[in-house]
């Protein structure tokens, strides 16, 4: 049989699906963290001159000299690929095939894609945490704050790389500068909300058919890739999909319930849904 019509009729016939998604889903979709490309050039052609950044993870962890300057990174950033986006097909054709299943997102990819692409909100875990969230800069207590809003203002007023002073946002408790809530440092805030969430659907589905659905993670990203790959180690039912090109890895204790696909993220999910009866995009 051919490999992706049996993933197909195990995605069809699972109760549950577990979505894990890398980097490769990102640049899939034209987000490339660590490329200095056309895209890098186009959004921060002027910054990458003035202070030497190469890519947008450098942007990301720099060290700016100003918090205007580091808001003027992040805003346009923001608003760049949270603010103004529109689900690509590829997200289109993987909420398709998740459909109405009970389904879970685990990610290192902040940019709130999968929310945006109608993924419920309360189903995603985030583990390097989230663009549209701030956190106090010393990490002095728990809460998160959205940002999405302020971000879009400073976006509108930035000139030159810097947002107006008066917009900056400050720690209600502490007064401390805030943070985009990236894993950059150790004041990083885990969320625990969505962490349990996590381990209560693995628990729920561990004696239930799932599919693991592992999308462009590389066999160095054990941050999302082992807890997939323990869970179907652990449960006999599961069925284990991994999708990346050029880099697979299947351990030997999941290899009989694996599947290893070298190519395309969006080419194969629109193919899964041909196979699914899907209107693929």
């Amino acid at each position: 049989m051919d490999k992706l019509k049996e993933i197909a009729e195990r995605i069809a016939g699972a109760d549950a699906l577990l979505i894990g998604a890398g980097n490769g889903l990102s640049i899939t979709e034209g987000l490339h963290l660590f490329a200095d490309n056309r895209a890098f050039e186009e959004l921060f052609g002027d910054l990458k001159r003035r202070y030497g950044i190469s890519c947008i993870l450098g942007g990301m962890v720099a060290r700016w000299p100003s918090e205007e300057e580091y808001w003027g990174f992040w805003s346009r950033l923001i608003r760049h690929y949270c603010i103004g986006y529109s689900p690509s097909a590829c997200m289109k054709n993987l909420r398709a095939i998740a459909g109405g299943k009970d389904c879970f997102v685990l990610t290192t990819n902040g940019e709130c894609h999968f929310e945006m692409s109608g993924f419920a909100p309360e189903n995603i875990y985030e583990v390097e945490g989230t663009w549209l969230a701030m956190q106090c800069s010393r990490g002095c207590h728990g809460a998160l704050y959205p940002c999405e809003e302020l971000a879009g203002k400073m976006a509108a007023f930035e000139k030159d790389g810097r947002v107006p002073s008066e917009l900056l946002p400050v720690c209600p408790h502490c007064g401390a500068p805030m943070r985009v809530h990236i894993s950059a440092g150790d004041a990083f805030l885990t969320d625990q909300g969505a962490r349990a969430r996590f381990s209560a659907f693995l628990g729920r589905s561990a004696g239930r058919k799932t599919v693991v659905l592992e999308l462009g993670i590389g066999p160095d990203n054990q941050l999302t890739k082992a807890p997939l790959m323990r869970f179907v180690a652990q449960a006999p039912l599961s069925t284990y999909v991994t999708v990346n090109l050029g880099r697979l890895y299947i351990p030997e204790a999941i290899r009989e319930l694996s599947f290893g696909i070298d190519g395309y993220i969006d080419e194969t999910l629109w193919r899964l849904c041909l196979l699914l009866g899907l209107k693929g995009k």
